[in-house]
């Protein structure tokens, strides 16, 4: 910590493979963030490992740095322990910026639980993945503006999200999203049209047939009760959903569906829900 206001924390994790098991070979943590014991229930060759944010929250100044490191041939699930929490600002930016390389045939689902962005907090998160030749990537972002379960909405403020993906130095996905808070934005059908979540799935490294693309469409409107607004695109070598709405059940298990589909699909084998999510 620099400082009795700022934390400037950091984490670097390596994944590498031994005796058939994925394993962390190498961690280095600062104050705040830390990674809990690593769990296997898909058995040795998944490493399911859950990150840890020790002061519940970031306010204006804080720096936040996450750098993860596969080597080859291996897999790992990475999620959060709980919600993250973005508080209203000093006046001064919160930032988080992420950097994952993914070696040659290395699989990472990269699967944090929401983020809500208090009322007058200031945010940017930055995210880079590079990818080797044959490595795939799954991540999600689902962000909350507001405590809408206490009325509060998102009318000062800024989020701002960058999320880049290249293999072999290419770049198969670029993602800037930018949201300045207030009245306007948020009733705008072209903003959040009422509604205070907003969520991307994305799923990047290998080509993505039509069928699957109109099965996750599909898997959408078999849910019961839908109350959001939802998209499918297929990227280059890729998958890419949205979501807009207001409950975080609901896009939640939506994705947890993608993902099964694409793990059914791509891996022959279902999804394993962390440990740690809400049931």
């Amino acid at each position: 910590m620099e400082n009795s206001s700022h934390w400037h924390g950091s984490l670097n994790l390596h994944f590498a493979r031994r005796r058939n098991s994925t394993q962390i070979i190498e961690q280095r943590s600062q104050a705040p963030l830390k990674v809990q014991r690593p769990f296997y229930p898909e058995g040795a060759e998944v490493c399911h490992s859950t990150i840890l944010h020790t002061a519940g929250g970031m306010v204006g100044g804080d720096r936040l740095s996450i750098n993860i490191d596969l080597a080859p041939q291996t897999q790992a699930t990475i999620t959060t322990a709980a919600a993250s929490k973005i508080y209203r600002s000093n006046g001064q930016q919160a930032q988080q910026t992420i950097n994952i390389q993914v070696a040659a045939d290395a699989v990472l689902e990269w699967l944090p639980q929401e983020t809500i962005v208090f009322n007058g907090a200031v945010y940017r998160q930055d995210l880079r993945v590079e990818l080797a030749q044959g490595a795939t990537w799954l991540g999600w972002e689902i962000v909350r503006f507001g405590r809408s379960a206490r009325g509060e909405e998102f009318l000062q403020g800024e989020w701002r999200s960058h999320s880049e993906i290249y293999q072999q130095g290419y770049p198969l996905w670029i993602d800037r999203q930018w949201l300045p808070a207030g009245e306007e934005i948020i009733r705008s059908p072209h903003g959040l049209a009422g509604k205070p979540i907003v969520a991307s799935l994305s799923w990047v490294g290998k080509e993505v047939t039509p069928e699957i693309v109109r099965e996750a469409r599909q898997l959408w409107t078999e849910m019961p009760h839908q109350q959001g607004e939802i998209g499918v695109t297929r990227l280059t070598c890729g998958l890419l959903c949205r979501y807009r709405g207001a409950e975080t059940p609901e896009v939640r298990n939506w994705f947890i569906a993608v993902w099964h589909l694409l793990r059914r699909s791509f891996f022959n084998r279902p999804s394993c829900l962390p440990r740690v999510w809400p049931k």
